[in-house]
């Protein structure tokens, strides 16, 4: 399991730097008053993080829950109603912080699956084989 939550966490920090990058719809910046708890985010890098692991917990802990929640909707679209699930917890992270910026749909979809691929990708190496 927690090679699942670290996984997941890394997912996230990486898909969010990989989209500022390369998608030119998102971006991350640093508030005069950007703090977590009172801790104060004075660089990108501490934003990235944050952002990446709230992605990652999320991902974790409530999207299980939305999936069991929309399940009929995931039979009739043949799972394709995931991306739409993934989409909505990267836009409520928008929402929520206002030091992630990402303007439109595109974004978000290119953003929601540069973070998916990762998190399919990242875990690999760590599956235990079987013999």
């Amino acid at each position: 399991m927690i090679r699942k939550v670290i996984s997941h966490i890394v997912a996230g920090i990486l898909g969010l730097w990989l989209a500022t990058l390369f998608i030119s719809g998102v971006s991350i910046k640093v508030l005069p008053d950007s703090t977590f708890f009172g801790i104060p985010l004075s660089t990108t890098w501490h934003v990235i993080i944050l952002l990446g692991v709230i992605i990652g917990l999320l991902n974790i802990f409530l999207k299980p829950i939305l999936k069991t929640i929309t399940l009929p909707l995931r039979i009739i679209t043949l799972g394709l109603f995931s991306l739409v699930i993934n989409m909505v917890l990267i836009w409520a992270v928008d929402l929520i912080f206002r030091e992630l910026t990402i303007v439109w749909f595109l974004p978000l979809l290119y953003t929601t699956l540069i973070i998916w691929a990762l998190s399919i990708l990242i875990p690999a190496p760590f599956r235990k084989k079987e013999k």
